[in-house]
């Protein structure tokens, strides 16, 4: 196999992508292919952190939306995010990987604390770390949470996970003429309101130099194609 390109990756889950078939909740089979498929990156020697969002379960907005105060919402969210991580731990361990869950919100019954040098510790003895919890503020998404998280451990990229190829110049799923984008620059993504991670991790991104790239989580190989440096999805940086 060819050489990864990267020693370090954050990769970056919706909780929908954990949905599969399902209407609400995890599909067992979608979390298992992941896991496999994290095993073969990880495999190469490639060390990798995730950041899993919760939307499959409760989203603070849409939460806030329906009456729910706000910081109440995001708190739900955010745990919602560490259910999410404990069952992709659980599938890793199944295919024979060591892996930590670690939260930004304290529950020691369940999972360790996110301490910056330690998740790194973690990842440099070839475990995976899932972080849970989000940044442990409300207000703020588990797509700045990744970027945050990402740039914290020295990641060399932030890899995110969608439903479709990459970003494109309109919804694919409406517009049939929509274009794929192979390549956008941070500023063409936050004034085309191209709506990839949200606005504050993208900023963050670009003023600490943390490329991004947007790809199909259920393409079959994607993540390995990725990592061995094929043009797989869109490139943001």
């Amino acid at each position: 196999m060819d050489k990864p390109v990267y020693q370090r990756i954050l990769l970056k889950l919706s909780g929908e992508a954990l949905l599969g078939d399902e209407d609400y909740g995890i599909d067992p089979t979608i979390i298992g292919r992941i896991a496999g498929e994290i095993l073969e990156v990880l495999n190469t020697g490639v060390q990798i952190a995730i950041v899993i969002g919760g939307g499959n379960i409760f989203r603070g907005a849409g939460l806030a939306e329906s009456g729910i105060d706000r910081v109440t919402g995001d708190n739900m969210g955010m745990l919602a995010t560490l259910m999410n991580s404990l069952a992709l731990q659980d599938s890793m361990e199944n295919v024979g990987v060591d892996a930590r869950v670690m939260s930004a919100i304290s529950v020691h019954a369940v999972c360790e604390d996110y301490i910056r040098r330690r998740a790194t510790r973690h990842l440099e003895k070839g475990r995976v770390v899932i972080i849970a919890g989000g940044t442990g503020n409300p207000f703020f998404t588990t797509d700045t949470a990744a970027a945050l998280r990402a740039i914290e451990i020295g990641a060399d990229i932030v890899l995110k996970a969608t439903k479709v190829e990459g970003v494109f110049s309109a919804n694919p799923d409406i517009d049939k003429n929509a274009k794929l984008y192979e390549s956008l620059s941070y500023d063409e993504v936050i004034e085309g309101k191209l709506g990839v991670m949200d606005a504050n991790a993208i900023v963050l991104c670009r003023d600490q130099g943390m490329p991004i790239r947007v790809f199909n989580v259920f393409g079959s190989g994607n993540l390995m194609n990725i990592v061995k440096g094929e043009k797989v999805g869109t490139i943001i940086c």
